[in-house]
């Protein structure tokens, strides 16, 4: 098994994305995080922000507060924005993250999973990076090149395709494919007798994708060849983000919780305050 140490525990599994603490009404709220219990763990399905010191100092700080903090990322911490001094792209900038979270104590998709042993454990909790190949097409589109055009056309186009670069990859679905080589490899190695908590900033499925207000959007949000991962590999629920539409689905009788903040012209309108969702112990 491809998994860290166990560790036993009487708090919850609790789950966060899309922090975007560039905003200083997330980033009140995120200084506002606390565990419930000594032992709560939290996972932080990607998107805290964009500059390397906002993603450090939020994770330094969760990190600070909660007994175990496993990060995936998402597309916003990939990008190398202009207003960022660090100006690493591509497979540098997430190896540059991923020691940053490893000095901090925080798990991340290269590290041995770690083994939720709390209540409703154990399950290994898998942080996965697998980004996306534009195979969700939007509706009118075969093909890559046919979303993408409908897309430019229609003048809704993801900020991926100007800062998130794939280096040293000559593309993004090719950064992808490496990433889903190397992802299912690990979950492969898992033990066949122990169930898991797959964390990833993008869906796994497509079916989130169905109720975005702009279905151009979806090639943007994951890939097919991970259509089957909750299955395959005995997810008890599966954690995402990135399409800023908190809720709990199910597919093939797995909970699917996109777990977001978002932005606060976003959440202000729900009128109700952010509180990370518990994921185990269920219900």
């Amino acid at each position: 098994m491809s998994a860290a140490d166990t560790t036993e525990s009487g708090g919850r599994l609790l789950a966060v994305s899309d922090l975007h603490v560039a905003a200083a009404e997330n980033r009140a709220i995120v200084e506002g995080l606390r565990p419930g219990h000594p032992q709560d763990w939290l996972l932080v399905a990607g998107d805290v922000a964009e500059r390397v010191a906002d993603i450090e100092w939020a994770m330094s700080l969760l990190a600070s507060r909660f007994a175990r903090v496993v990060w995936a990322p998402g597309n916003h911490e990939l990008w190398t924005h202009p207003s960022d001094p660090v100006k690493l792209r591509g497979e540098s900038r997430y190896r540059h993250l991923v020691e940053i979270c490893r000095r901090l104590g925080v798990d991340t998709p290269e590290d041995p999973f770690p083994v939720w042993s709390g209540p409703g454990g154990p399950v290994v909790v898998a942080p996965l990076f697998v980004l996306y190949d534009y195979s969700f097409h939007p509706p009118g589109a075969t093909t890559m090149e046919e979303g993408l055009a409908i897309a430019h056309e229609s003048g809704v186009v993801c900020t991926d395709e100007y800062l998130l670069h794939p280096d040293p990859y000559p593309s993004r679905q090719a950064w992808c494919q490496a990433r889903l080589s190397v992802s299912e490899k690990r979950l492969s190695e898992i033990a066949a007798d122990l169930p898991t908590v797959l964390v990833s900033h993008w869906p796994l499925v497509r079916q989130p994708t169905d109720t975005l207000w702009y279905p151009q959007f979806a090639q943007w949000c994951g890939t097919v060849h991970t259509a089957d991962w909750h299955t395959r590999f005995r997810a008890v629920t599966a954690v995402y983000g990135h399409l800023h539409i908190p809720r709990t689905t199910y597919y093939d009788g797995v909970p699917f919780q996109e777990v977001s903040l978002g932005y606060p012209r976003e959440w202000s309108r729900r009128g109700t305050s952010y509180a990370p969702r518990v994921i185990l112990p269920a219900g």
